[in-house]
């Protein structure tokens, strides 16, 4: 009866192990993020990085990712990832709405998300930022601390998501002095930082001297000119206040880690959806970070206009028709 009974035992821890064993080995889903430029450039792409590694951790996933893609490349990046068994494929930027529908066709059980883009299908969703919001607030603080009544913007590529927010920052501007001259320039670059240098120091020698950016990489350039001048910038998608601590006015962050934590949860609790979903202030997905460098009653009237938008009192009108 003892060998009997100490048989079952056995049998039983055994089976136990087993069970223990095969929950323990069960392998992570698997995620591959796809950037237009490099994940350390104290930017648009170091932000989707590191939100993307802190959601993956906190849902045990496993990030693998790409930097420094050409819109070219992006389709048979995608297709390469969900060819090699990933569950997931995140394409950061508006770039990559189209490459993502393409591919997600053939591909029906991977799941692709897009920041900044409208393409939406079974397997394909995107997650659009209210960045307009933040640009219209720099707005406000470049036409309250300009002396030349010139300000300047410039931005990367004309898609829809750098354009909203080129004109998001010209409708801010212009709130506080409807005279003022708004200068823009687009680079044709996310990563060439001579051509922003080059298109801010002719807005510096034109009388501006106040710069904003949104051009990725690219824009590090128009800092470094901004710096280089002795004028004020404004630094986007990521504090970019070391870049130019005694030039910076303020930085938008752009929160990918609150973005891709709704993103990829969707994804960990089964409730994935193919849709295009708009995410701003109020959500926490964008924000302003107001430098030190600000006079304080600048700052109230910037901090104003940041909880009216929040409170849904004030809306920014995201507008994609290139102006100038």
């Amino acid at each position: 009866m003892k060998k009997l009974l100490s048989l079952v035992i056995v049998l039983v821890v055994a089976l136990s192990l087993v069970g223990t064993g095969t929950a323990e080995t069960a392998a992570p889903l698997k995620v591959a993020l796809c950037m237009s430029g490099a994940v350390n450039d104290q930017g648009w792409n170091q932000t989707a990085y590191e939100g993307a590694l802190k959601a993956c951790e906190k849902y045990g996933f496993e990030l693998s990712y790409t930097e420094n893609l050409s819109t070219a490349d992006i389709a048979s990046a995608f297709a390469d990832y969900a060819a090699s068994g990933y569950d997931v494929v995140i394409g950061h930027g508006y770039e990559f709405g189209d490459p993502a529908l393409e591919v997600a066709e053939n591909y029906p059980d991977v799941k692709f998300i897009c920041t900044e883009s409208n393409a939406a299908a079974t397997n394909v969703a995107s997650y659009v930022m209210a960045c307009e919001q933040t640009a219209y607030v720099e707005g406000i603080i470049a036409a309250s601390m300009t002396v030349s009544g010139k300000v300047g913007a410039i931005g990367p590529i004309q898609g829809d998501s750098l354009v909203k927010i080129i004109n998001g920052f010209e409708d801010g501007a212009l709130s506080v002095n409807p005279d003022l001259v708004v200068e823009t320039a687009w680079t044709n670059s996310f990563v060439d930082s001579q051509l922003a240098l080059e298109a801010a120091t002719a807005m510096i020698e034109d009388g501006v001297d106040v710069i904003k950016h949104c051009a990725n990489a690219c824009g590090n350039g128009a800092i470094s000119a901004a710096v280089a001048a002795g004028i004020w910038c404004q630094g986007d998608s990521y504090d970019q206040s070391s870049l130019a601590p005694d030039n910076i006015l303020d930085s938008a962050l752009y929160n990918l880690d609150v973005v891709l934590d709704i993103a990829l949860g969707s994804v960990a609790d089964g409730t994935f959806q193919g849709e295009v979903y708009n995410l701003g202030m109020a959500d926490n997905a964008v924000a302003v970070l107001l430098s030190d460098n600000l006079p304080a009653d600048v700052a109230a009237v910037a901090q104003e206009a940041i909880d009216a938008i929040i409170s849904g009192d004030l809306v920014v009108v995201r507008d994609y028709v290139v102006r100038n």
